[in-house]
């Protein structure tokens, strides 16, 4: 192994682990909010690192360009469904979890 294919294996695997975090973080934490949280930060950062790791190993021109758009809208889409998916949780009325100390919506739902 080359010291290319090492730093591959390298963010492939810490892409997997990030992803895997995203997964423990959907099952464990308390309410809708930081389930969002945990299903686009990590798991958005795991997939561009897997999908960088596979861009590097490919041959092809156009497959690395396709991975690249892949990357490309991700980032464009994960933080607008994060967005939109807690806002409706928050117009629906989902509680917040008991450790929430401060609700700093509250007065602009109001209005």
């Amino acid at each position: 192994m080359n010291a290319g294919e090492v730093a591959v294996a390298i963010v492939l695997l810490t892409g997997s682990f990030l992803s895997v975090l995203a997964a423990v973080g959907l099952h464990r934490f308390p309410d809708v909010f930081a389930r969002m949280h945990a299903a686009t930060k990590p798991a958005t950062l795991g997939l561009v690192l897997v999908l960088a790791a596979v861009a590097v190993q490919v041959d092809q021109p156009a497959d690395t360009a396709k991975l690249l758009l892949a990357i490309g809208l991700q980032f464009l889409t994960a933080p607008v469904a994060a967005h939109m998916v807690g806002r409706a949780a928050y117009r629906t009325g989902r509680l917040l979890s008991p450790g929430t100390r401060i609700d700093e919506l509250e007065q602009a739902a109001r209005r």
